[in-house]
């Protein structure tokens, strides 16, 4: 039998109702948010309840995709599933580095919070936008990207999909030029221009929280957005480069597959993963597990 991975989800894909039934339905799940209304009151109930206007602030986002994450996570490995490798996409990561104790439980939700209010004081203070390309290599989206000032890749998601980081004054010229070269760009629904340049003042802020903290050593391999690679070396600095460095997701996952990880199961929020992953390797197996129902169909 092959290896199996965790992959946390990212900002973007939270709805209304997010991790209820899970909630619901697992102990360990439940333990998990009941640990995030401990430190950030209300954290379920947002969750659960608020709205997509609510929901898609980074400063709520971030902290309650995490939890959503983390208790899918919890869910699986209570059924005794375990990885042998996770990673997590951009947010992802820090509900990755939790699970892998990295970062107590409690601390890791508490950088995710703080992760949160930094990018969305970045996003504020620099305005920007982000545009996903479609059916363009990452090479030809390097290339374009490249006649625009401020303007820059940073998810490497799959080989047709690369996601871009302007200026607001960009963005429509930007997307002519796209289409100019046959690929489909959509304008993403995102409060700011993420891991970019953009948010420097937000990665500078995270290096100053993580000064005086506490990290450990990874019970289960995690790789890092910013090289591809598993953890090693400052793991702090790796933490606070990510929120301005391109996200290096198909090299993850190639690196993944090439350690023999044949299953991805990916816990959180929706199936953008699964799909990415889909659109890198055909042949491995992928699972999404977000709610009751793929919890119980979930069979390795």
């Amino acid at each position: 039998m092959g290896k199996i991975a965790f992959v946390f989800s990212g900002q973007g894909a939270q709805y209304t109702g997010m991790g209820k039934e899970l909630y619901d339905c697992s102990p360990a799940a439940k333990a998990v948010y009941d640990m995030a209304d401990s430190i950030r009151k209300g954290t379920s109930t947002q969750c659960f309840e608020a709205d997509k206007a609510e929901l898609s602030r980074t400063v709520n986002t971030q902290p309650c995709v995490f939890t959503a994450d983390l208790a899918a996570a919890a869910a699986v490995a209570e059924k005794g599933i375990k990885p042998d490798y996770v990673a997590g996409f951009s947010l992802g990561e820090i509900a990755a580095l939790g699970f892998a104790g990295v970062l107590s439980y409690e601390d890791a939700f508490k950088l995710v919070c703080q992760r949160g209010q930094l990018m969305d004081k970045a996003a504020q203070e620099n305005k920007g936008a982000m545009v996903a390309v479609l059916k363009l290599t990452p090479e030809k989206v390097e290339e374009i990207a490249a006649r625009f000032d401020k303007t820059y890749p940073v998810n490497y998601n799959s080989p047709i999909q690369t996601v871009v980081a302007t200026t607001e004054e960009n963005v429509e010229a930007l997307m002519e030029a796209v289409k100019a070269e046959k690929g489909k760009p959509v304008k993403l629904a995102v409060s700011g221009a993420f891991h970019s340049p953009f948010m420097s003042s937000a990665a500078k802020g995270l290096g100053e929280y993580l000064a005086d903290k506490q990290l450990n050593e990874p019970t289960v391999e995690i790789y890092s957005n910013v090289t591809a690679q598993p953890y090693s070396g400052n793991y702090k600095e790796l933490i606070t480069k990510q929120v301005e460095s391109p996200v290096q997701w198909q090299k993850t996952v190639e690196n993944l597959i090439d350690l023999g990880v044949d299953t991805f199961i990916e816990v959180g929020v929706g199936k953008t993963l699964a799909g990415l992953i889909k659109k890198i390797n055909k042949e491995v197996k992928v699972f999404n597990v977000e709610n009751k129902e793929t919890l119980e169909a979930l069979s390795i």
